[in-house]
């Protein structure tokens, strides 16, 4: 079975990019609280996100997966 490395993931690619959260969040239309919430595994994007978060942070969606 997968294991869902999602916060992780986001994390490391939106700090090698750059980004803060609110950056991030301002991006693709959610909060920096929203941001925050997946990094500490609170909660999961939803998944019609996972997408245009690949695209933003130059990975594929299976990345966030391991």
């Amino acid at each position: 079975m997968k294991k869902i490395i999602i916060s992780e993931k986001i994390r490391t690619y939106r700090r090698q990019h750059q980004l803060t959260q609110e950056g991030l969040g301002q991006i693709i239309g959610v909060s920096a609280q929203a941001i925050s919430k997946w990094e500490r595994c609170e909660c999961y994007p939803d998944i019609t996100l996972l997408p245009q978060l690949a695209e933003i942070l130059a990975c594929s969606v299976n990345d966030f997966f391991d």
